[in-house]
């Protein structure tokens, strides 16, 4: 994008930032009427291979990605405007000192906004973005994911045919260099899925131009089993996370702590994990994953754990499922980032365990804990997660009603939801005095000591007593100070 681009863009956002939420939202309702029409098409928009040599069939796409793509933009229609009105504050709650003064909050548009998109769901995640950007007032620049262009091409074209107006949104391919130079251009906000890795880059770029950002980072999730679970809707859920998306998503499983199981159930566990996880099909991955995932076979097989499955001996372009028993929190497999169909167990004695073994991991995104719910809610209080889902995996995430996001090396901020809209404005406060001011405009000083502290004991004082004191101190100090001003005339 060159500079002058870039300007044309910013006069573009001016002037939609103007136009009513209802106007805005009648392109996001229209989006969701296509979508809704040619769900298969839509699809197929998705390249089938992805970045990272991910394989995903039609049907994949239309769960993993159109279906949630069109629940948010219904949630936008209903919800948006609610969540985007100005909250006006009148006398309830004000402080005696501001009488007279009303103040209204509003949310306004960032300006420019940068949606930097991950290659694993190259419709889903960007697209949500990119549409609670719009609906807030701002302007958008894309940069889709090597090998996804044309997903974001055709729903900037698609936008433009629902009545987005021309300049909102301008999609760029994946050269990181155009990308640093749209940075360094001077973006409003910028919001990244991605990699750790790729977080700390982008942030010490946009520390130079002191851009806000959204980081939605990667994840090394955890399952926590405690006694009274279902274990065979445990083991389902975990190969399911496993094969979902073809292990190509950050909250899949990759950590699995059995928490006070009886010894009996812990080693059925494992033995139908070891079956099932077996079995499933190997999934194409690059050398580099492939070399990151033999690396943590043989160091949990140096300090001791036991491979029950060993995918990285795959042949090569592929692995197949691997799974780690006996792990320990400092191992590399309960540490480390790879996409790929990875599990390691580590059976613990109770919750305070297993929490203080989850802690060594930086990551935090998302955490799942089965058992019962009251149990299971305990334990969840004390996980460093953005995202935690009792009796379930993954699949309520996509809930277009809740924000998303994570802590740790997972990243800062959140996406989607009521916070994720509220993420693409930022707040602006009108005040307005009607009337006198109680307050004046004079200079103040040591003589108003004892009319501002019997203000703080009237006010805010604990007692009767207490209060009355202060009242009795400012009517002692409004005196003096009306004598010496008596004085001085």
């Amino acid at each position: 994008m060159n500079p002058a681009c870039f300007e044309q863009m910013r006069e573009a956002q001016r002037q939609w930032a103007r136009v009513a939420i209802q106007e805005r939202l009648r392109v996001v309702r229209s989006l969701r009427a296509g979508l809704a029409q040619e769900p298969e098409a839509v699809a197929r928009l998705v390249p089938h291979e992805l970045p990272g040599a991910l394989h995903r069939t039609e049907a994949e796409t239309l769960v993993a990605e159109v279906l949630p793509l069109a629940a948010a933009c219904r949630f936008l229609e209903r919800e948006a405007e609610g969540v985007l009105k100005p909250q006006h504050l009148g006398w309830r709650g004000r402080a005696l000192w501001m009488m007279g003064v009303t103040a209204e909050m509003e949310r306004v548009p960032l300006g420019v906004v940068m949606i930097v998109a991950a290659g694993n769901y190259p419709l889903l995640l960007p697209g949500v973005q990119a549409l609670q950007a719009l609906v807030a007032g701002n302007a958008v620049v894309w940069k889709s994911a090597p090998g996804t262009e044309a997903v974001a091409v055709r729903i900037a074209e698609w936008l433009r045919d629902c009545g987005l107006p021309d300049g909102l949104l301008e999609v760029m391919g994946g050269d990181a260099a155009a990308a640093q130079q749209v940075i360094r251009a001077g973006v409003d906000h910028l919001v990244l899925t991605g990699s750790a890795e790729t977080g700390q880059a982008i942030l010490r770029q946009t520390a130079e131009t002191l851009t806000p950002t959204t980081m939605e980072l990667s994840g090394w999730d955890a399952v926590f089993v405690l006694p009274g679970a279902e274990l065979e809707r445990v083991v389902q859920a975990i190969v399911f996370g496993i094969r979902f998306n073809g292990s190509f998503t950050c909250m899949a499983p990759r950590r699995l702590f059995l928490v006070g199981l009886a010894e009996a159930e812990a080693d059925w566990l494992e033995t139908e994990l070891r079956s099932r996880l077996g079995a499933l099909e190997p999934v194409a991955m690059s050398e580099q994953s492939r070399g990151r995932l033999a690396e943590m076979v043989a160091e949990a097989r140096a300090a001791g754990a036991e491979t029950a499955l060993d995918g990285s001996a795959r042949e090569e372009g592929s692995v197949g499922a691997t799974l780690i028993v006996r792990a320990r929190p400092e191992m590399a497999s309960m540490r480390g980032e790879v996409f790929a169909p990875v599990l390691s167990v580590m059976r613990v004695s109770h919750a305070a365990q297993a929490v203080a073994a989850h802690g060594q991991c930086e990551y935090g995104l998302t955490a799942s804990v089965f058992g019962p719910e009251r149990e299971a809610k305990r334990l969840a209080r004390d996980l460093r997660v953005g995202h935690v889902l009792v009796n379930d995996l993954i699949a309520p995430t996509a809930d277009a009603r809740v924000s998303f996001g994570g802590a740790g090396r997972s990243g800062f901020g959140v996406t989607r939801g009521r916070e994720g809209l509220l993420a693409m404005t930022r707040p602006r406060v009108t005040q307005v005095q009607r009337g006198r001011s109680l307050r004046g405009y004079e200079a103040v000083s040591e003589e108003h000591v004892g009319l501002f502290a019997g203000m703080v004991r009237a006010v805010y004082g604990s007692g009767v007593a207490g209060r009355w004191r202060g009242v009795r101190q400012m009517g002692r100090a409004a005196v003096e100070l009306r004598k010496k001003e008596q004085s001085r005339r």
